[in-house]
C-alpha cells in the first residue's frame, strides 16, 4: 500500500492558492482513480482506492500547513504504516512553475509543512515531490505570495505540474522511487 499526502490549507479561502498545489494534485489523483477523499480520520480527509493492483491512500491534512506533521504522525501511528510507502506532494518556490523535482531526503528548505513532518517523524528521509510555484518578485512578501491564487496566465503551467506529479505517483506504484526520480527529474 502507498500513502500519498498532499499539503495545503483547509477551506475555500485557500482552495486555489499556491500553497495548496499539493491538495490540487491529490484531487486530480482522486479524479483519475475515482477515489472519494472525504473520510475524516487522523486530522485529515482520507480516501482509499486502487491504482492498478496497488492499494493507495490519498490524504489531505486538515491541520493547516504548519501542523501537517500532526496528521502524518497520527496516520502512521494508527495504521502502523512505513515511511517507505509514503510520498508527500507540496509547493516549492525554488522550482519553476510547471516543473516538479523528486527527492528522497533533505531539509525542509524553509517549508513549514515539511518542517512539521520532519519534526513529527523524526527523519528527513522520506519521498517527496516538490511542485514548482516559482519565487515571488524581489521585495514581495512570501506569505502573501504563497497564499495568493494562481493568475490566469499561470493556469497552463499549473495544470502541467499537477499532471506530471500525478503521472510520477502512478509510475511509482509499480517502480522504485529511484526509477521514478530518474524518469521525472530528467
Amino acid at each position: 500500500m502507498k500513502w500519498i499526502v498532499g499539503l495545503g490549507n483547509p477551506g475555500l479561502k485557500y482552495e486555489s492558492t499556491r500553497h495548496n498545489i499539493g491538495f490540487m494534485a491529490i484531487d486530480e489523483l482522486a479524479r483519475r482513480h475515482n477515489i472519494q477523499v472525504r473520510d475524516n480520520k487522523c486530522k485529515a480527509l482520507i480516501g482509499e482506492g486502487r491504482v492498478g493492483t496497488e492499494k493507495i491512500v490519498l490524504i489531505k491534512p486538515m491541520t493547516y500547513m504548519n501542523l501537517s506533521g500532526e496528521s502524518v504522525r497520527a496516520y502512521m501511528d494508527y495504521y502502523k504504516v512505513s515511511l517507505d510507502d509514503f510520498i508527500v506532494l507540496y509547493d516549492d518556490m525554488d522550482t519553476e512553475l510547471g516543473k516538479i523535482r523528486l527527492r528522497y531526503q533533505g531539509s525542509s528548505g524553509g517549508h513549514n509543512g515539511i518542517k512539521s513532518i520532519i519534526q513529527h517523524t523524526g527523519t528527513q528521509s522520506f519521498q517527496r515531490v516538490r511542485m514548482g510555484i516559482s519565487r515571488p518578485a524581489p521585495g514581495r512578501d512570501i506569505v502573501d505570495y504563497v497564499l495568493q491564487d494562481f493568475a490566469k496566465s499561470e493556469r497552463e503551467a499549473l495544470k502541467q505540474s499537477i499532471e506530471r506529479t500525478c503521472d510520477a505517483v502512478e509510475f511509482f506504484m509499480t517502480n522504485t522511487f529511484e526509477q521514478t526520480m530518474a524518469k521525472f527529474n530528467g
